[in-house]
């Protein structure tokens, strides 16, 4: 009697087994989702109204031509931390917005970090500070505001940031 119980707790074990087993094996994982933005302000957690900081995948000499913007370019208002993107979980997915240059031209699709050549800071009541690591930390460039009556000034960035840059900064 005994071999007969033990057999029958021995059956339910291993049926209670493999279908934990079977549901657990089809468990997924935690969704991701990711996106190219080439203007911080479409990340939905960040509020701002739009870009006074462009920049662009090519030198001056190149991103405009005849007064045309020649070169793909990305905008940021507010301070970025990594050129790389953000990320955010939202319950358990997990969503990251990339940046990356975008508007037709050179270098469109190519992601900011670390190869941006030049900046326009198109502010009329901010400063900005382009850094070359993430974090605001290393070498970096002073780009002032604009007067009420000024264009945006494109400059080249220095060599020491040309193609080296990870975050920026109001200043």
């Amino acid at each position: 009697m005994k071999r007969i119980r033990f057999k029958k707790r021995l059956a339910a074990f291993g049926a209670a087994t493999a279908a934990l087993a079977a549901v657990l094996g089809t468990a997924g994982p935690a969704q991701a989702a990711e996106y190219k933005v080439s203007d911080n302000c479409d990340v939905p957690w960040i509020t701002c109204s739009y870009g006074d900081l462009w920049l662009f995948y090519n030198s001056k000499e190149l991103a405009v031509q005849g007064g045309y913007i020649k070169s793909a370019y990305a905008t940021f208002y507010s301070n970025v931390s990594d050129f790389y993107g953000t990320s955010q979980y939202q319950g358990s997915s997990l969503t990251t917005y990339r940046y990356a240059f975008g508007n037709g031209g050179n270098g469109n699709g190519a992601y900011v970090k670390n190869n941006a050549a030049s900046v326009q800071n198109c502010s009329s009541v901010d400063n900005y500070r382009v850094y070359f690591n993430s974090g605001y930390g290393g070498t970096s460039q002073y780009f002032a505001k604009n007067g009420p009556y000024e264009d945006c000034n494109l400059t080249n960035l220095v060599s020491a940031l040309k193609n080296n840059n990870a975050s920026s900064h109001f200043a």
